[in-house]
């Protein structure tokens, strides 16, 4: 699992005209499987996605797709973590550690 941080490095004025194509990158990854839950931080200088991905290098490769990235307004943090709890409608993405 990955939670990705979303830092604005523009003034909102330039975040707002690539708002409409960045929500249509995010429903793609939605209707994937890939997003869990996404939204804007508050205050609003970024965002946060929640994800599932087969491996690093993937989401990686996602991201760099957000037009957001390709509009060269922002920059992500990948974060990856191991889901050993989770509630119960996340159920199916709880991992076990190794060993």
């Amino acid at each position: 699992m990955f939670v990705l941080e979303v830092t604005y490095t523009v003034p909102l004025d330039q975040v707002d005209p690539l708002l409409a194509d960045h929500v249509s990158w995010l429903d793609a990854s939605y209707d994937s499987g890939v997003f869990l839950a996404s939204g804007r931080k508050n205050p609003r200088d970024g965002g946060v996605i929640l994800a599932v991905g087969g491996d690093r290098a993937e989401i990686e490769r996602l991201v760099a797709t957000d037009p957001f990235v390709t509009g060269g307004i922002c920059e992500y943090r990948i974060t990856e973590f191991t889901a050993t709890k989770t509630a119960p409608a996340l159920a199916s993405y709880r991992e076990e550690l190794p060993g």
